[in-house]
């Protein structure tokens, strides 16, 4: 069931600045994503389109008082090779004013409840190790840590771990 006042629904291309928007927020903070300027939404396009209803999902959260995107969810093709396309990457944005209501959990609730309709077997996550609440949020769903990638990135100077989780799901 969704949460009270929000709707579940497949992106549409009139959601994509919205998405940006939300991306564009965390960059900042330095927690959630390797990109250290703001992307565009023509920079995006291409992402967008990769995705489906069917295998590759993106989807909306949307809070049904204000029409507004309050978070989104991503499946994404791992590696862009055939044999990978039981696994996909799974990236989970809540809009700042919208964090802490239980959001996020949801999604990746509903994520992993729906995977193996879209013929998948794996999900992952890339979260950076400094990056706590979302390694303690995907650990509480059952993914475990698959790889572990030492100082990989320097962001503002230090250099940072990623950390691969991942969980079976079909």
């Amino acid at each position: 069931m969704t949460p009270a006042g929000f709707q579940l629904r497949d992106a549409t291309t009139a959601d994509l600045p919205a998405i940006v928007e939300i991306y564009n927020a965390t960059i900042p903070g330095r927690m959630a994503t390797a990109d250290t300027e703001p992307i565009t939404v023509a920079s995006r396009l291409a992402w967008f389109e990769a995705h489906n209803p069917a295998t590759r999902p993106l989807w909306v959260l949307v809070d049904e008082g204000s029409n507004t995107v309050a978070a989104w969810l991503s499946f994404n093709s791992f590696y862009g090779r055939p044999a990978y396309n039981p696994t996909a990457e799974l990236s989970l944005y809540v809009a700042e004013s919208y964090r802490r209501r239980g959001l996020g959990r949801w999604l990746l609730q509903q994520a992993i409840g729906r995977a193996p309709g879209c013929e998948l077997s794996n999900l992952l996550g890339f979260i950076w190790a400094h990056n706590g609440a979302s390694l303690r949020l995907f650990e509480e769903f059952g993914f475990e840590r698959w790889g572990h990638l030492p100082r990989v990135a320097i962001l503002d100077g230090i250099e940072r771990d990623l950390i691969i989780v991942g969980r079976r799901v079909g």
